[in-house]
Parts: structure tokens; sequence; C-alpha cells
């Protein structure tokens, strides 16, 4: 059942596999080919691949000998030995330019931030109420939906924002969140937050727009009493996973709830294609969890690029394009493997483009398609064809990555942006021990989304501080390469999360016990 050879009537999980897939792919063939950018001969969608992966290879051996940070090794049956990248030299101004921030903004309040956003940008008016009318002003609206939209992404709570609010009730903000709070208004807030810095952005601090995008999960604590909550057997304790897509500069693009047992890979495709952003992503980079054979395959048919940064590179091994040439690429020889199973890509080449539609079009999630093709259902031709391909892609991507000092330095890079990314949600979703608190998933996917709000709110309210500043001739000046290069619009070392705390030193506690 796991993998789908057999399935439940009536079901949707675990319903027919066939139910899946488009219905009308033998009508609209041609149309799903072109729409992939995929030719419908088979001969023209292997032959470019052969020659790619020839090419790859060429290089890495013809480079190998000049190459330092690189060995084949003879033991263990051929093994890769890499060596780690070199710490790059330190920005020297960007700690004047954080000091410079925390001077002009000291200690900035987080809902100031997320206000100033929703006033430049406004997107509170994406929350509309589900009755037939509103009966309170815009104005009033406005307010109490970032108060809800704040005590949501920080996990205080709704009563401890409304405490602390004067003329604000618990049950205003409840009345605001049961009506205006929904998952698509807040997917929507974002998209539109996130492609508000895209147009900010100046072009001289940031580059060029980016096509290139990492994601990474991080568990969060949460009530056991459902069905999302599991047992995370890497990190331990009890939890739920955030997946997130975040672009080079620290703008997150899309974020899901997942379980801990839930498969990153399906994660990682659904960020790409269901993210509603500006951005166009070419390239994704990944850790080794987030990669494997068959998502090499379902990447470069949807028209994008995988990209991991592999844990175990001593154990992988690199495939032949051709048979009969065994003595080619000499100086990789210990780590080649057998030659590429073409005739199995050419019988199963229909299949395989008919699930990469299913997943395009979003005829099911993206995880239960990819529940065919695991290692419990290895006798199944179409997996065994993605297997195949992804062998192809996977060997030509290795010898690019162990060939080219300055991938491995990109992908390194696009993993720490991320990794910056999971710290700051500790900082922002401070309330309650950063536990998920509640048993309902939907609402642990508003808390989740509220989250991902604040946050590239930050990101937002930073980068215009950081262009006022850089704007100045003395600040512009100063910044070297590595300073441009390191510059990072998600920092809070000027922002306060928590609010602030009057202190009356003549107003008392009435606990005094009364006699009757």
């Amino acid at each position: 059942m796991r993998c789908k050879e057999i399935w439940v009537e009536g079901a949707n999980r675990y319903r027919n596999p066939e139910e899946d897939l488009p219905a009308d792919f033998e009508q609209q063939r041609e149309v799903y080919y072109q729409a992939l950018g995929q030719p419908t001969n088979v001969e023209e969608f292997i032959n470019p691949l052969k020659q790619a992966m020839d090419i790859a290879l060429k290089t890495l051996n013809d480079g190998l000998p000049k190459n330092p940070k690189v060995e084949i090794l003879q033991k263990y049956k051929g093994s890769i030995r890499l060596s780690p990248l070199e710490k790059q030299p330190e920005p020297v101004n960007l700690l004047k330019l954080k000091t410079e921030l925390t001077k002009r903004w000291s200690m900035t309040s987080l809902l100031d931030i997320l206000k100033e956003a929703d006033l430049r940008i406004g997107f509170t008016n994406n929350f509309k109420s589900l009755a037939s009318r509103e009966t309170l002003d815009r104005e009033t609206i406005q307010k109490r939906l970032l108060l809800c939209l704040y005590g949501l992404g920080t996990n205080t709570g709704l009563l401890r924002i409304s405490n602390g609010t004067p003329n604000v009730h618990h049950h205003d903000l409840r009345y605001i969140k049961r009506r205006f709070v929904h998952k698509e208004a807040l997917r929507q807030a974002i998209t539109q937050v996130a492609n508000a810095i895209f147009q900010i952005r100046l072009p001289q601090i940031w580059g060029e727009g980016t096509t290139t995008c990492a994601s990474d999960s991080k568990k969060f604590g949460a009530w056991d009493q459902n069905l999302m909550t599991e047992w995370h057997v890497r990190y331990g304790g009890r939890g739920v996973m955030i997946y997130w897509h975040v672009e080079k500069n620290s703008t997150c693009i899309y974020s899901q709830l997942k379980t801990c047992s839930s498969s990153e890979v399906a994660a990682m495709i659904e960020g790409v294609l269901r993210h509603d952003t500006e951005m166009t992503v070419k390239k994704n980079f990944v850790d080794s969890h987030g990669q494997s054979e068959v998502a090499f395959a379902f990447c470069h048919l949807l028209g994008f690029q995988l990209m991991p940064r592999l844990k175990a590179i001593k154990r992988q091994k690199l495939y032949r394009p051709l048979a009969g040439n065994s003595d080619a690429y000499p100086n990789l020889q210990p780590v080649l493997s057998r030659t590429i199973n073409w005739d199995l890509i050419r019988q199963q080449y229909d299949q395989i483009i008919k699930y990469t539609t299913a997943l395009r079009l979003e005829t099911a999630e993206p995880e239960a398609i990819l529940r065919r093709f695991t290692r419990a259902n290895v006798q199944h031709p179409t997996y065994q064809a993605l297997g195949e391909l992804g062998k192809v892609l996977k060997t030509i991507f290795l010898c690019q990555y162990l060939h080219s000092k300055a991938l491995r330095r990109e992908i390194h890079e696009g993993l720490n942006v991320v990794e910056n990314w999971n710290s700051a949600n500790s900082f922002i979703f401070y309330g309650r021990s950063s536990e998920f608190s509640s048993n309902q998933h939907s609402e642990q996917v508003l808390s989740m989304l509220s989250l991902h709000l604040l946050q590239v709110c930050l990101v937002y309210v930073n980068t215009l501080m950081l262009q006022s500043v850089l704007s100045e001739s003395h600040w512009s000046s100063k910044m070297t390469t590595e300073d441009k290069r390191a510059l990072n619009p998600l920092i809070y070392g000027h922002v306060n999360p928590y609010g602030i705390f009057p202190l009356d030193m003549n107003k008392r506690l009435k606990i005094e016990w009364q006699v009757a």
C-alpha cells in the first residue's frame, strides 16, 4: 500500500495510482510534451544526454591531475576524497554596517516592522471576510489583523497580545482570526511581500535577479495528539517539520508543514512548482536528504537543476555513457561503474513524461506520486527507468561538482542562507518554547504561514534600511567585494520582538485577604 501496488477504493492518499495521472494524456500527448519542453522522439531526448555525460566525464578526467582538492582512491573498491573549501576572507565592513543600522533604528519593534511593510505594500488587503458583508471599518480590521498575525507568527497567542494592547479585547482578535485569517489569504500576502522585495532591490547592491533557490527543513516541537506530530529519528523528540524555499538574498518564496517522516524530495519539488512569486527557479540547492536519483530525473524534466551538497561523497559512483570503451576516462577508473541502460529509458519514456506531467499539473500531491518510486517498489519498470535517467544526470552533476570549486562554493553559500533563515525562526517564533500548541492541522498551518509572513516582512524592511544607508557615498565607497558577497538582509540585532515593559512603581497588586 505504501508504494501503491494495492490501493483502497474511495480513499484519497491511498487511491488507485492511475487516478493521480492526467486522464487525457493520450489525447493531449503532444501538448504535454511541449509544456515540459521535451521532444516526442526519445532519441532526441537521449542523444544530448549521452553527449553531455561524455563531455562531463572527459572534463573531470582531464582536469583531475591539476585538481589538488579531489583524489580518486583505489581503497574501498574505489572512493572519492574531496578536500573541504577554504574559509573565505572576512568582510571587514559588515559589522560597522550592522552597528550603523542599530544606531539609526535601535530596537525597532517587530510589530512596527510588520506594520511598516503593510503600509507600504498593503498585504492586509488580501484578507477578506467569508461573510457576505463587513460591519467593521477597514482601518480597525487592518489594525486587528496585524495584531492577529503578530500573535500567531511569534507564537505568543492572541490573549497575551490583546492584554498588552490598549482598547483591544481578546474576543476582537479571535473574531478577526476566525473571519479573515485563512491559509489562502496568508499565501497571497506572502507572495505579495516577496514580489515587493524583488522589485525594490537595487542591482548595484544585491546583484541582478537570481534564479537560484535553496531548500531545507527545520523541526519544531508540537503537541502530539494529532496525525501530524511524529518522533524524529535524527533530531529526537516529537514534532513537525517546516520545509522552506529561500532564494540567495534571504527571501523565502514557499513554506510547507510536513511530518518528520515525509519525503524531502517531494517537498523540494512541490515548493519549486507551487510558489507563486515572480521568481523563476532554475537551480535548487539541497542537502543530502533532499536528493535521490529519481529526484534528479524529475527535476531535469521539470526544467530546473537539482544541485545537492553531498555528504557521503566518498561512496559516490560514476556511470559510463557507452559500452565497449572500458579504457575511456583512465583517471576515473576506480569509481566508474556500469554502463547506463538506455533501452530501459526508451521503453518507459512516455510513462516518465506522464508522471512528470502529473507533477506539473498537480493532479495529485507530489508525495503521493513519488510514493510509487521508492525502494520498496524497485521492480516497477518506470521506477527503474527513472533510476537510470537519474544516474545519468547525477553523473553529470558529480563531474561538474568535483571539477568546479566555484560550483561547490555556490551550493555551500546557498545552503548557508537557508540555514540562517532557520536560525531566525527561533528569534521570531519565541512564544511557548517555539512549540506548535495546537492539535489541529489547520491551526498549525496558520502559525507557520504567519511566521513566514513576519520573517519575510523583516527582510523587506531590512532591505529598505540597508539601501538607505548604502545610498550614502560615505558607506557605498567602503563596501568591498567581500562585503557585498556576505551582505544579508535577514539580520535582527536591531529588532525587538518582545514589545515594551512599562513599570509603574505607584501601582500595586491587590492581593490582601479581606475579612468578611
